[in-house]
């Protein structure tokens, strides 16, 4: 395997105001992480600890008040906003606890969607053509041109998944995506989640309450106090 470091964290601080009076609320205090492609990592920790705030940050969708963050080889602070949206387009996939479809659009057309904000998109029958392995892959070649409303639940987040791997991503961030599902379309999704990363050697960084789907992971990561053992 391609041990290439994915994410690296060095002393990475952040706080968020508290209260009317410039208090401020420390959600992590130097924090140092690393994470390979490939990797399969696990983040739990009680609701308000930080682990939504992590993944924003290493998505670049937040800024840390200190430290350094590298995603993909790139130094988060040196990207000006473009080159921000770029590495999201083209490195990094999320999946939510919502699936986010697009209620207008077809299925595959969701699952095309990203190609369209790459740097480098691919010519459409190519992404098509990628869409539809994506979606056998997971059992819905059959609903691709449905709408949204015409599936299930289960069956919008995983076609969330596969969206989140249309361009390729290097990096997963998927934040308590099995949230609004029962516990067998849960397990089955942390399932296709790691089969489609495993083929692709993505990095997985997921966050979940559950300590079951946290144990399938390669790394388990905790919330302790500011900062995060490895468990």
């Amino acid at each position: 395997m391609d041990h290439r470091i994915i994410v690296q964290l060095d002393n990475v601080s952040k706080s968020y105001p508290e209260g009317s009076d410039n208090q401020r609320r420390e959600i992590f205090n130097n924090l140092s992480l690393s994470i390979e492609s490939g990797q399969s990592v696990s983040v739990v920790g009680p609701s308000g600890c930080g682990k939504s705030t992590l993944l924003n940050i290493i998505g670049s969708l937040d800024s840390p008040d200190s430290g350094k963050v590298e995603v993909c080889g790139s130094n988060i602070s040196d990207l000006n906003d473009k080159a921000l949206s770029a590495l999201r387009a083209d490195k990094i996939g999320f999946v939510f606890q919502s699936h986010h479809l697009l209620p207008q659009i077809s299925v595959i057309e969701n699952v095309m969607l990203p190609n369209l904000a790459s740097s480098a998109p691919i010519e459409q029958n190519e992404c098509s053509n990628r869409a539809i392995q994506l979606l056998e892959s997971v059992g819905m070649a059959d609903h691709a041109n449905k709408m949204p409303s015409e599936i299930s639940g289960g069956e919008m987040q995983r076609v969330a998944v596969v969206r989140s791997m249309i361009n390729s991503p290097e990096l997963l961030l998927a934040d308590e995506p099995t949230g609004a599902l029962d516990l067998a379309r849960g397990e089955e999704l942390i399932s296709l989640l790691l089969h489609l990363c495993e083929g692709q050697k993505t990095a997985l960084i997921l966050v979940t309450h559950d300590i079951k789907t946290a144990s399938r992971m390669q790394r388990n990561l905790a919330f302790e106090g500011t900062g995060i053992v490895e468990v």
